[in-house]
């Protein structure tokens, strides 16, 4: 019993622990490193107890459409359901984000800026999305106000919503109107807004504080068409704006609103783990000649120059 107490056991911690842990560890670690440490810790990264916030967004952005589609092909279906946060940049198209409402039916959190996705399969597949509360379609080019009411229509729980673009990529357009007043029309439970260089007008925008009363920060800077009647803005007690223009500079700046998911226990489900995917997915980021090699309890083992605890 005195020899048991001096070790913690971290091989026994139930996998719901363990996903939480993880969590903190890098995509990258979590995949490569923590599965051959020992037999429970590969059981709970092949489970779901590490994937209801999948967060690739930085890793996406300089990976090639096919590394992107199978890497959330696979965490997704890890998730087994339990999904609650879902962040990547450059959505390749639309069968992906179809399979993503397919297996993501208890999403919270979905931030897909940069990504390649149409009117069409938002209208066909937001039904499936009806939880969200936070959406990012920030710099996706190829949607508009179709895409926008029908998240509307069916996340009737929407609090929070990032659509904005950069300057350069709006000049061919006459105006955006239509997403303004999409927002304006569906939306009406928002509390967060950021429409940063939409080419939209003051009635627009007038429409969306009209609509939405419950709306706490609306960020509209790079809107340079919006011209705002500060005594009409003052009507909307505990209105934060941000922007359009110097006229504004007094106006309080742009704070973050923080979306927290909780955590469920779930049974393990044995999923392949996909050693050549897993390969492609990291023969950019890891030389040789950064690599440590260490062999624990017959597992080869590279931790990429991290010192990791041993297990008992």
């Amino acid at each position: 019993m005195e020899e048991d107490s001096e070790f913690r056991r971290w091989d026994e911690l139930i996998p719901d622990a363990l996903g939480l842990i993880f969590r903190n560890l890098t995509l990258q670690e979590t995949l490569t490193v923590i599965p051959r440490v020992c037999k429970s810790w590969g059981r709970a990264v092949y489970g779901p107890y590490c994937w209801q916030e999948i967060d690739i967004a930085e890793w996406s952005k300089f990976r090639p459409p096919e590394t992107i589609t199978r890497m959330l092909q696979m965490l997704v279906i890890r998730s087994s359901g339990s999904l609650r946060k879902l962040c990547v940049a450059g959505l390749p198209n639309d069968q992906t984000f179809s399979f993503i409402a397919d297996h993501a039916k208890s999403l919270r959190t979905l931030q897909l800026p940069r990504s390649e996705i149409s009117d069409s399969i938002v209208e066909q597949v937001a039904a499936r999305l009806s939880s969200i509360t936070f959406l990012d379609v920030s710099y996706c080019k190829t949607i508009g106000g179709p895409a926008l009411e029908a998240f509307g229509k069916h996340c009737r729980h929407l609090r929070k919503l990032q659509r904005c673009m950069y300057g350069w990529e709006v000049l061919d357009k006459v105006s955006q109107d239509d997403e303004a007043l999409a927002i304006a029309a569906t939306m009406p439970k928002l509390k967060h807004l950021e429409i940063l260089c939409l080419h939209v007008s003051t009635e627009a925008v007038h429409q969306i504080l009209l609509n939405c009363p419950e709306l706490q920060l609306l960020d509209v800077r790079g809107c340079y068409s919006v011209k705002l009647d500060e005594k009409f803005v003052k009507k909307f007690s505990g209105l934060k704006l941000v922007g359009p223009g110097s006229d504004n500079a007094g106006w309080d700046d742009c704070s973050n609103y923080s979306v927290s998911s909780g955590y469920l226990a779930w049974d393990v489900m044995d999923d392949d783990f996909d050693e050549e995917m897993l390969d492609e997915a990291w023969e950019d980021d890891l030389s040789m000649e950064d690599v440590e090699m260490r062999f624990y309890d017959g597992f080869y083992l590279d931790n990429g120059g991290f010192d990791w605890p041993l297990s008992p």
